[in-house]
């Protein structure tokens, strides 16, 4: 075997042989049968998404050729991802599991996943969708899951501290900082937003934003950027905001976070469509009903967004029914009757067109002071093409949050970058591929 790398190429959107070409179990030449007539049996389904369990009750119901069993599983924080990876391997994993973005070229690279190419409508799926979105479960010209939620990175303000500090919604992250300073002036001890040292997905969308490509393939190589001079850019206004007391380095979803939103300690969350439902329920208590809204996130001169989170649904290659499985996700992120079932899970924006204004009716939204979705829907057509994650996200995300750990500490957001890049191309060398930066 002349290099491990040949097994992940499946991920390069160019799909060289070489790269796609594997010693051993490649995902290039794993692949499912062409179902013949209307698939039959029974699917298992794992997932740690609220209310999945209600959505596969209503495909039941709504047919009676194919059974879908559903277990809650763990997030993939929680050690989802572990315990799927390890039944896949022992040849006992779900048909069908949810796996986030950044996470799904590893299971795509490790051979853990069927792609669906002529088990699906492709016409009814694929075709209906954005190629930014496409680009998140397309790799080597091979679709290896269909997109359930796309969530635009979005960024949420008191409107009430915005105008008590004489200042509209920024457009650019100029405006961004002057805003953050005329707030620090009218109420000294707020910030405008927090740096969530916890959220290396975060960093990695602001990076996405800017114009960086933390991965790309050259040849038969891995080509990676985390510290690219679009990131360098990014990293050093932070670390500006941060030296200026306008943005918090704290941990989000923290107890400390939530009680300052509360107060009024920080007035902005930096976050994506799915931040409204946690907003709200963390300053509902302190009377801020219609003061928060929802904009754009700044931008470095023309409107550009990012991906931040979301989920695929996928067949794993332990499937013993491929082709029901392939209905069934289907209609996890095409049918109207899936979102309907799931009810009010929060302010989801879906990948397929259509079926955000299905869930949009299941969620309140009065709490807030503007129309959420129609910014929404401009934040996703804006989303800045050409990026693609990585082989191994752990190794990066780990990294990146080891290093953030000492901002309170004296030290720099540049450095913790940097940091990662390293850890990156060591721990993907150690891994087996061959690298370039």
């Amino acid at each position: 075997m002349k290099r491990r790398q040949l097994l992940l190429g499946t991920v390069s959107l160019m799909a060289s042989a070489a790269l796609i070409a594997g010693c051993g179990s490649s995902p290039a030449s794993t692949s499912a049968p062409a179902p013949t007539g209307d698939p039959t049996g029974t699917v298992t389904f794992w997932s740690s998404l609220a209310g999945m369990d209600k959505v596969a009750a209503a495909f039941n119901a709504s047919q009676d050729k194919i059974k879908v069993t559903f277990e809650t599983v763990p997030n993939g924080a929680s050690g989802g991802y572990a315990k799927l990876s390890t039944a896949i391997t022992a040849g006992n994993g779900p048909d069908v599991a949810t796996i986030e973005y950044p996470q799904l070229p590893q299971f795509v690279s490790n051979g853990q996943l069927l792609p669906l190419d002529g088990l699906i409508d492709k016409a009814g799926t694929l075709d209906k969708l954005t190629d930014e979105t496409k680009a998140l479960v397309q790799f080597g010209e091979k679709t290896y899951a269909l997109p359930y939620d796309a969530a635009p990175m979005i960024m949420w303000y008191r409107k009430d501290m915005l105008e008590k500090a004489g200042v509209g919604v920024p457009k650019t992250w100029e405006e961004f900082e002057a805003a953050g300073q005329k707030i620090k002036a009218v109420a000294p001890e707020a910030h405008l937003a927090s740096f969530n040292p916890n959220e290396a997905a975060l960093t990695a969308a602001l990076s996405w934003q800017a114009g960086a490509k933390w991965f790309g393939t050259e040849g038969d190589s891995w080509k990676v950027g985390i510290n690219d001079q679009a990131t360098r850019k990014v990293a050093d206004y932070w670390q500006k905001l941060i030296d200026q007391k306008i943005v918090k380095v704290q941990q989000s979803f923290s107890d400390e976070w939530s009680a300052d939103l509360a107060s009024g300690a920080v007035v902005g969350v930096l976050g994506a469509n799915w931040s409204a439902t946690g907003i709200q329920k963390r300053t509902e208590a302190s009377g801020q009903k219609g003061q928060w809204i929802a904009a754009e996130v700044p931008n470095w001169g023309s409107p550009s967004d990012a991906f931040y989170g979301g989920s695929s649904f996928n067949v794993t290659k332990s499937s013993k029914n491929p082709a029901a499985a392939a209905k069934f996700i289907e209609f996890l992120t095409t049918s109207p009757e899936a979102i309907k079932a799931r009810g009010n899970t929060g302010s989801a924006f879906l990948a397929s067109p259509g079926l955000t204004p299905i869930a949009q009716s299941a969620f309140d939204a009065s709490y807030f002071g503007n129309d959420i979705y129609e910014v929404f829907d401009k934040a996703y057509s804006t989303i800045t093409p050409g990026w693609q994650w990585g082989p191994n996200w752990d190794i990066t995300n780990t990294a990146l949050k080891d290093a953030y750990g000492t901002l309170t500490t004296g030290g720099k957001v540049l450095a913790a970058v940097d940091t990662a890049q390293k850890a990156t191309v060591d721990g993907l060398k150690q891994n087996g591929l061959s690298v370039k930066e």
